[in-house]
């Protein structure tokens, strides 16, 4: 069976000199889509359930590591190359990876190298019924995202929590009154729509803050992030089930909810 691939570049030109270089080296492929954002390469990868993905790391709106963190937690994810600009530095991410990626503008022999390897990983797919080698590869690139994210968003110093800088309590409406949520009582914090949800000992409240800029300002060691849109209190959790296809779920103490982690975060739950 032939090959399918997806192309998601902002850029057209580039997109197309993409496409007419994977034709050449790889005949026997099929380009089942091109598409120049976000949101259409992920529609796109979930219409036609492509073998690889060639995803631009930098897209308005939605990027490509955000179209790859919702491929990864797929049962079959394509495996991802993503297309990028970035440094030597974030490169090293992607090379203990073991994830493929190409640099722009695109250059013949890496892209013929990376057609080669796509060619073993498909082909060692095909060979195998077990979801083994495909869960391998949604691992190596759920690493991969870990690590970038950290190179984008550093944590705090460790010195910060003596100098005051976590937060301490979080001031949330609810009806007429303000209530004030020490941070100490907080179980878990959940994105919705518009808000975040504060999870606490108490019950539930929202607040209109982004999950990003709350979590920023939260103690590392503590509060972990789980999946995109939650970030648990470690404290309050009693153990980590394992599941089937490498996910896994927190039980939560004196919580009758289970929390779900993104197949990026798992890694910290494995046996010390």
């Amino acid at each position: 069976m032939s090959p399918t691939l997806l192309i998601a570049d902002d850029e057209a030109l580039l997109a197309r000199v993409l496409a007419a270089e994977l034709t050449a080296l790889w005949p026997e492929a099929r380009i089942v889509s091109v598409v120049h954002d976000g949101m259409s390469a992920l529609d796109a990868a979930r219409a036609h359930r492509p073998d690889v993905a060639f995803l631009d790391i930098r897209m308005p709106g939605m990027s490509g590591m955000d179209v790859a963190r919702e491929l990864v937690e797929t049962d079959l994810p394509p495996l991802v190359v993503f297309v990028t600009a970035y440094d030597q530095f974030a490169l090293e991410a992607f090379e203990r990876a073991a994830v493929d990626y190409v640099l722009k503008p695109v250059q013949h022999e890496r892209l013929e190298a990376t057609v080669a390897r796509l060619r073993d990983r498909l082909a060692a797919r095909q060979a195998t019924s077990e979801p083994g080698p495909a869960a391998v590869d949604a691992d190596r690139l759920a690493q991969l995202l870990h690590r970038l994210e950290a190179l984008e968003n550093p944590p705090p110093q460790r010195g910060a929590a003596a100098t005051g800088q976590y937060l301490r309590f979080i001031k949330a409406l609810v009806g007429q009154e303000v209530r004030i949520i020490p941070v100490d009582e907080v179980i878990y914090l959940e994105a919705t729509d518009k808000y975040v949800n504060v999870v606490s000992a108490n019950g539930e409240a929202l607040i209109r803050t982004s999950l990003r800029e709350l979590a920023q300002q939260l103690d590392p060691d503590r509060f972990w992030q789980i999946h995109r849109g939650t970030v648990v209190n470690i404290d309050c959790v009693a153990s980590a089930v394992n599941q089937s296809l490498g996910r896994v779920s927190l039980r939560l103490r004196d919580r009758p909810e289970s929390l779900p982690v993104a197949r990026q975060y798992a890694h910290l739950f494995k046996q010390m």
